[in-house]
Order: C-alpha cells, then structure tokens, then sequence
C-alpha cells in the first residue's frame, strides 16, 4: 500500500525490491568503504595516490619519469637478487637500459634525465657476487673447547679472567 507522498522514484525502488532484484548484488553484506574513519578534508588526495601506486608498482609512479629511472637504477640489486638465471639478470638490465634511452632521447616531465644505462657485464659481476656471498657456508658458533682456547690466549687471561669495567680505564691526556 503506498502513501499519498510517496513519489514516483520511491515507488519504483520499493516494487523492485518487493520484487527481489537488489538481492544478490555486488557488495551485499559488505560494509561500505571508509566507514569509520575520521573526517579528512584531503580523502580524495589519499585516495587518488592510493589507486595511482597500486596500479604502477608503488611509489615510484609518483615520481617524475627521470627520478624513477633513478630510483630503479638504485634497486637494481635487490631486483637482481631475486633473478635464478644469468639470462634473467641481462634481461632485466636491457630493459632498464632501453627505458634509460627512451627517456634520454625523447621528451620527458620533471627534471632532465641524467641516468647512464647500466653495464650488463657490471651488473652481472655484481649478481655472482652477491650470489656467492649468500651461497658461502656460515662459519660454525665455537664450541666450549674453542672458547677456552681462545681465552687462555688472551691478555686478560693472565689477569685471572677478570674483566675491567669501561669506566676503570685511565683516562690519557695528550
């Protein structure tokens, strides 16, 4: 039964919802986004960085073309650790070189580009290295023998194995 102020718009979402068709909506159950939150005069600005850097791989999208090309060529090595191949490692820094190139002879926003391509040959050196770094055998924690063989060979041993506080220690004037 409708009242007698119930305007055309209100009857129509009323019969359709009589007639079942917001069930099974999108987003039915859900608590709408931002509920909760303090007021913020700057909510669109937050969310607009928030939409930008999750859809171009973080903050660098941000940035002006010629500061993320720097920021990558600093994070090289970490993106490189992560490779399993050396045709990976040249794959990666042939890409970066060829975004450096791009971005050198064409136009870009912000400031000018003043990245140089990096050395495949360099970049790969450095992923061996940092390779053969973490795959080297930690040395072995000393035993109770070790530790007693070190401490007869050290000065204090003839102390009797007592330690000198910091603040004992003569002060030296020169």
């Amino acid at each position: 039964m409708s009242n007698w102020y119930e305007m055309r718009v209100d009857r129509q979402i009323r019969e359709a919802a009589e007639r079942g068709e917001f069930d099974n909506l999108p987003g039915s159950g859900k608590p709408l986004p931002n509920r909760g939150e303090l007021h913020d005069d700057e909510w669109w600005l937050k969310d607009l960085v928030r939409r930008e850097t999750l859809v171009n791989n973080g903050m660098a999208s941000a940035l002006p073309p010629a500061l993320a090309l720097r920021k990558e060529v600093e994070d090289l090595p970490q993106v490189l650790a992560t490779k399993k191949s050396e045709a990976a490692v040249r794959s990666v820094v042939a890409e970066l070189n060829d975004r450096i190139l791009l971005a050198r002879r064409g136009p870009v926003d912000g400031p000018p580009v003043a990245v140089s391509p990096v050395d495949p040959a360099d970049a790969v050196r450095a992923w061996r290295a940092a390779r053969a770094k973490t795959a080297a055998p930690t040395a072995a924690a000393p035993t109770a023998a070790t530790k007693t063989a070190l401490a007869a060979k050290s000065p204090r041993a003839s102390l009797g194995g007592a330690r000198r506080r910091w603040w004992w220690r003569r002060r030296r004037y020169v």
